[in-house]
């Protein structure tokens, strides 16, 4: 069974090990860098709400995380941020439970009508994964930053 609750400062440990590649973290957050460490996630969390984990009943295994962001009252949005499986755990529902989660935060926490994210282009699993549950591009975000140029989907779905 799984469960979820805020992240605490022991969890850390455990998440900075779950990407598994530069890639990986890139499509995590393209301010991350390579290797994950705590200090990154926590420095990000300044302007974040919701740092939220998923946990196995059983074990107790930290699983999963995500957080939100640019939360906008007038606008009734917010921002999906920051979402990472435990490479033994994807593919199992951990990732619904996670997104359901946030959505569900997002809503009843903060009376928010409508979930933003964005996903990288070359993330095919992870536009998959949302489209799934109902996310629909609405634009582009093209980095024009060096050295690393991307294009970032713009999602969206009414909550």
């Amino acid at each position: 069974m799984l469960y979820h609750r805020t992240l605490s400062h022991d969890d850390l440990a455990t998440i900075i090990t779950f990407p598994e590649s530069k890639e990986e973290l890139f499509y995590v957050s393209p301010k991350f860098v390579y290797p994950l460490t705590p200090e990154q996630i926590l420095a990000l969390l300044e302007n974040r709400v919701e740092p939220t984990v998923v946990r196995d009943d059983e074990s107790d295994d930290v699983l999963a995380y995500a957080n939100l962001y640019d939360k906008d009252d007038q606008e009734g949005t917010c921002w999906l941020g920051n979402v990472i499986v435990s490479p033994r755990h994807r593919g199992k529902g951990v990732s619904d439970f996670l997104l359901f989660t946030m959505m569900e935060k997002a809503k009843v926490n903060y009376g928010l009508k409508k979930m933003q994210l964005f996903c990288h282009n070359t993330n095919s699993k992870g536009l998959a994964f949302y489209d799934k549950h109902g996310f629909k591009p609405v634009g582009l975000n093209i980095s024009k930053t060096e050295p690393v140029k991307y294009i970032a989907i713009k999602m969206e779905r009414d909550l």
